[in-house]
């Protein structure tokens, strides 16, 4: 379950964002939906962990996360969040699976093969294994970045932008591919965009 209250952010120049208060019950899915400029990307950071609110708080899987200290917080979103981004970062050096493996690794999990080539096959991605990511399409990309964002079974899913380069029968895909995958693992899946096409998809909606 992901919920936040009260949020704000201060930037260095004096502006200050305030956000409304969102509750994402477990295995249910949310859109986030604001304009460019809008703020969505700095709530983003607040609700994942990467930015320190000015005020309010976020509680991920009952855990506030202004309870926790840097490590302590790094580990924890290690363990409970899994980030998926417009554009899909890999170590490009790596195969999919060891990036895969990586990210087991980082989070304090012993690397799980069998999971690791499980995913890759319901993906799709059965054959890419082996792949450098710089080799993979661009839709192969963003099934091997949902692959890691769940490798670990996250509590909730942080979907940035994901559709924004798709056109409309590949958004309704990816969409559902990405529930799907986060109701196998029951996580929260909070899609933050501002594609209006995923309003008629998903109807629970918070706006920006």
């Amino acid at each position: 379950m992901l919920s936040s209250t009260n949020l704000s952010f201060t930037y260095p120049g004096g502006e200050v964002l305030k956000f409304p208060d969102l509750v994402c019950p477990a295995g249910e899915t949310r859109l986030l939906l604001g304009k460019s400029g809008s703020g969505k990307t700095t709530m983003l950071q607040l609700l994942a962990g990467l930015r320190k609110p000015a005020t309010g708080s976020v509680v991920i899987n009952g855990q506030n996360l202004n309870e926790l200290s840097g490590a302590e917080l790094d580990y924890f979103r290690g363990q409970n969040v899994g980030m998926i981004f417009q554009t899909a970062h890999f170590i490009r050096a790596l195969s999919v699976r060891e990036n895969l493996a990586i990210a087991q690794q980082l989070a304090g999990k012993p690397i799980d093969r069998p999971r690791i080539d499980g995913l890759l096959e319901e993906l799709d991605l059965g054959g890419k294994g082996n792949a450098l990511p710089g080799k993979l399409s661009v839709g192969q990309q963003q099934r091997a970045a949902i692959a890691r964002a769940i490798i670990n079974q996250p509590a909730v899913i942080f979907a940035d932008e994901p559709t924004s380069a798709l056109d409309d029968d590949n958004t309704r895909q990816v969409i559902q591919l990405l529930q799907r995958q986060a109701e196998a693992v029951k996580a929260t899946l909070l899609i933050v965009t501002h594609d209006n096409r995923l309003t008629g998809i998903i109807p629970q909606q918070t706006k920006l």
